[in-house]
């Protein structure tokens, strides 16, 4: 493990997470996690809005397949207008 946060990339990844720069492979990260928290999110929301009606699962199932339709889009144009403010 101790070789792995030691690798020039690794640490260059790291060390750009951190400071907040960003490029292709933190911007990538960035979509992954925001995806990810947006599924967690829409399943918890489903399953508040229509558990009861079509079941636990099933509004679960939904919200988390729908969730992400409106978060990618917004998640994309965000890191485009920050790259973007990021060059003045």
């Amino acid at each position: 493990m101790n070789e792995f946060f030691h690798d020039p990339q690794v640490s260059a990844f790291l060390t750009n997470m951190v400071a907040g720069d960003l490029t292709l492979v933190t911007g990538l990260l960035w979509l992954i996690i925001a995806t990810i928290i947006s599924m967690v999110a829409g399943a918890v929301g489903g399953m508040i809005l229509a558990g009861k009606e079509i079941g636990y699962i099933f509004s679960a199932t939904l919200g988390a397949l729908f969730a992400p339709t409106g978060t990618i889009p917004a998640v994309v144009v965000g890191l485009g207008i920050l790259n973007f403010l990021s060059h003045f």
